[in-house]
């Protein structure tokens, strides 16, 4: 339930915020930095190593792959059918293709399905969203943002990209089966419990309720393939094709229809795609979840 208060709390400091004279707005930019240089490679240092692997587990793993490049190809064909610009594609393909599996996902996950089931979420975030994020992520943020930049030039991006750097270290680390001493991985955990208040409270001050914007219409396509959509193609994929029936896949398909994840949308705020839009993806995605998570539920326990 804290997280839940902690959620809605920065949220509303960031917008409360815009409207205090004198207050440097723009902070938000420092914020995202943050975020993505130093609290996301935190994460990925804590968690990674600790990941026992097998077989099994490409089915959680897999919910963020399948998400993210069914979105890429969902949005690319509306947008090329439609003539949307370079920057509105990019942003809906990273907000709507990725979702909140570790914030919201693992104490709602750890509530309905205890420890065994927050073990499934944590494979659902780390091998899956987070190093989509790192790659394929900044891969769509660089390419939706720029020019035409070359292939060496987005391989330079990717990585030097500070998580994806950690990630590569963390998945040597879990080959050897080597961890950090507890002092260290205790500072590790908290850089990266920085992500959620920090990266809310810059959504909070990005974020506009203007009933004239032109973005509400893309607002709503990209909340109906993240908390909609997406869950359904993982529930008819894994349930119906593959006939896979387990808490494992009910946790994966629950993953899936999390809200947007706050680190795509200040990634993709932070390459200038769309910030007002992707501000908005998580300000109504997040509240809005909680009442398709609920149909979710009911749908799974018949998994």
């Amino acid at each position: 339930m804290s997280n839940f208060i902690l959620i809605f709390a920065f949220l509303f400091l960031g917008i409360v915020l815009q409207n205090v004279k004198g207050f440097p707005v723009t902070i938000y930019k420092l914020l995202n930095k943050i975020v993505i240089y130093i609290c996301l490679p935190a994460l990925a240092l804590y968690y990674i190593p600790k990941i026992k692997w097998s077989t099994e587990l490409l089915f959680p793993i897999g919910v963020a792959w399948i998400g993210f490049v069914v979105s890429y190809l969902f949005f690319s064909f509306l947008g090329s059918k439609f003539g949307w610009s370079k920057k509105l594609i990019g942003c809906l393909i990273l907000t709507a293709g990725l979702g909140n599996t570790s914030f919201l996902g693992f104490p709602i996950i750890e509530a309905l399905y205890g420890e065994e089931g927050l073990k499934t979420a944590i494979l659902v975030d780390q091998p899956g969203s987070f190093v989509v994020l790192s790659t394929l992520g900044i891969l769509v943020a660089t390419l939706y943002s720029s020019g035409n930049p070359n292939g060496f030039q987005i391989a330079k991006k990717i990585l030097l990209f500070p998580p994806f750097i950690t990630f590569l270290i963390a998945c040597l680390m879990n080959v050897f089966n080597f961890d950090f001493h507890e002092y260290v991985q205790f500072l590790l955990q908290k850089l990266g419990s920085g992500v959620t208040p920090l990266a809310l409270l810059s959504v909070g001050l990005q974020l506009r309720f203007d009933r004239k914007s032109q973005h509400w219409k893309f607002l709503a396509l990209g909340l109906l393939y993240k908390l909609i959509l997406t869950p359904a193609l993982i529930y008819v994929l894994y349930v119906v094709i593959l006939q896979q029936h387990s808490k494992i896949i009910q946790v994966a398909i629950m993953e899936s229809a999390m809200a947007p994840m706050i680190t795509a949308c200040i990634l993709a705020s932070s390459h200038g795609l769309k910030p007002r839009l992707s501000s908005m993806m998580i300000g109504f995605g997040i509240p809005l979840s909680f009442i398709t998570l609920l149909f979710w539920y009911f749908v799974v326990q018949y998994v």
